[in-house]
């Protein structure tokens, strides 16, 4: 063998030798793991950060999941004693409204400047206590019912006559209607503030069609109408009060108008001039014709009275401006009263109402004209609902 094979193989040893030394000395010895240096603390503060200069990046720690709410009390429920039934109360306590107007006889000028203690109000005859009062004074709302029939020209002068008093004497702020009846009713303008349409509506009434008039169905039909309106109402009712070929008679419509609150009757009897020349008459004929005029009169003047409302029979037409003058003083001008009935009950019967005046004494009032060197007392009339119909209990 050369000598350079000899050098190459003994390299070749020392190489070997030199990489399996250390190897088989540790597996000899048995490898022993070496120390771990000692750690930090790495825990990071509640906020997140970490904990020491050096380190990993520290998590933050992850808060509890939220708890969820504790449910709210329960209710408390409230127990009966056993035997104890639970029960509801219901008080209907009614009250009453009554309007009142105190009007001089001599000249129907409205008496101002009455006071509560001036009024002393009875139902049935049994003394009421009085709860409220005050005075009143508003835009009328009103319709005029007038009898358009073939009869005699005189009845239908009148009647002119008298509703064009009454549309002359109209504000504004009024509203109106007319309504017309023979042997059918007939309206010829629904309720309207124009003054000129209403004049405009009385002059066509010219020529009319049948000589029949139906007062009492007429009457019924426009009460019927206007208790669908809200508030205070009035019918001008201008007719000869003679009643022909009515469905419903007179206790029927008597009964409806006790059963109305809100609306007041003021009636205005034509023919009167007629009557008179004519009074006493044509023999049997006439007396029996004098006879139902007189009826005519007795029930336009009820129609009234139990309205709170006031009768008319004027003989010329002069008389049409004062009559519609007081008319406007009653209507506009009152006082109201609100007391609480004594008598609880509601059975439907009908309560009577009386209104007096008293002075301060309790005496009846004597109102005295200031420019009578006498002193004598003025007389007046008190204008109010005869009486209303109580509620009827519901079953």
């Amino acid at each position: 063998m050369s000598s350079t094979k000899w050098m190459w193989r003994q390299a070749l040893v020392l190489i070997l030798a030199m990489l399996f030394l250390p190897w088989l000395a540790l597996s000899q010895q048995g490898q022993q793991p070496a120390p771990t240096p000692p750690q930090q603390d790495q825990s990071a503060p509640d906020s997140g950060g970490p904990g020491g200069d050096t380190g990993v990046i520290a998590v933050p720690k992850k808060k509890p999941a939220d708890e969820a709410p504790a449910p709210a009390p329960a209710a408390p429920k409230l127990k009966t004693e056993e035997g104890n039934k639970t029960f509801t109360l219901n008080v209907d306590v009614p009250e009453v409204t009554v309007e009142v107007g105190v009007l001089l006889e001599k000249n129907q000028i409205f008496v101002s400047g009455l006071k509560p203690g001036n009024f002393r109000v009875y139902e049935d005859g049994v003394p009421q206590k009085v709860l409220g009062f005050k005075r009143t004074e508003a835009p009328i709302t009103a319709l005029m019912l007038l009898e358009f029939a073939s009869t005699n020209y005189n009845f239908i002068y009148d009647m002119r006559n008298a509703a064009f008093s009454f549309a002359n004497q109209l504000r504004p702020q009024d509203y109106v209607a007319l309504m017309t009846f023979d042997l059918h009713t007939q309206i010829l303008t629904d309720f309207t503030q124009d003054k000129q349409q209403i004049q405009q509506a009385i002059n066509t009434l010219r020529i009319p069609g049948f000589s029949d008039r139906n007062l009492f169905d007429a009457l019924y039909e426009a009460i019927d109408r206007l208790e669908r309106i809200e508030g205070k109402k009035y019918i001008i009712l201008i007719a000869s009060g003679r009643d022909t070929f009515s469905k419903i008679n007179l206790d029927k419509i008597l009964a409806k108008i006790k059963s109305t609150h809100d609306i007041t009757i003021y009636a205005i009897s034509t023919g009167g001039a007629l009557r008179v020349m004519t009074e006493g008459r044509g023999g049997w004929t006439g007396q029996m014709r004098d006879m139902d005029y007189l009826q005519a009169d007795n029930e336009m003047k009820t129609f009234a009275n139990l309205t709170q409302g006031k009768w008319f029979a004027p003989r010329f037409a002069g008389e049409m401006p004062d009559i519609f003058n007081s008319i406007n003083q009653s209507i506009r001008s009152k006082y109201q009263i609100v007391y609480r009935p004594t008598n609880t009950k509601q059975d439907g019967t009908f309560r009577k109402i009386k209104i007096e005046l008293v002075d301060g004494e309790g005496k009846p009032l004597q109102i005295i004209d200031k420019d009578d060197k006498k002193q004598r007392p003025l007389k007046y009339e008190i204008i109010a609902r005869d009486g209303y119909k109580a509620k009827q209990q519901v079953e």
